[in-house]
């Protein structure tokens, strides 16, 4: 199962059902890091830093550090919002077991379904 990091604004309901199947979460609140107006390039950072795969919401501004070659890093999961946060988890969790063990500086997108 994968090791992710989110930073603040991931919803909470997905981040519960994620660990549900199994995987490891961090959240910001966790590490102490929420409400501190922490810059995406530390948040990042940290992530790396800890061997965790950044899950975000905050897509424009990752992919841009990501895009810029700003930091090495372990693994970007890039989200639409999505209300289906059991289904959101679920795309989430079929995205990441797809991955080889080696996710280095690989970027998923999971976006909300078109319906």
């Amino acid at each position: 199962m994968a090791r992710f990091y989110t930073n603040e604004n991931f919803p909470m309901p997905v981040v519960r059902r994620l660990r549900e199947l199994g995987h490891d979460v961090l959240t910001s609140l966790d590490a102490g890091q929420a409400n501190r107006r922490v810059p995406d390039s530390d948040v990042l950072a940290f992530a790396t830093s800890e061997k965790r795969i950044l899950l975000t919401q905050n897509r424009r501004d990752f992919l841009s550090i990501h895009r810029a070659n700003a930091i090495v890093h372990h693994g970007l999961v890039l989200c639409t919002a999505d209300a289906d946060f059991v289904g959101q988890a679920q795309r989430i969790h079929e995205a990441v077991s797809a991955l080889d063990e080696d996710q280095e500086g690989v970027v998923i997108r999971v976006n909300c379904p078109v319906t």
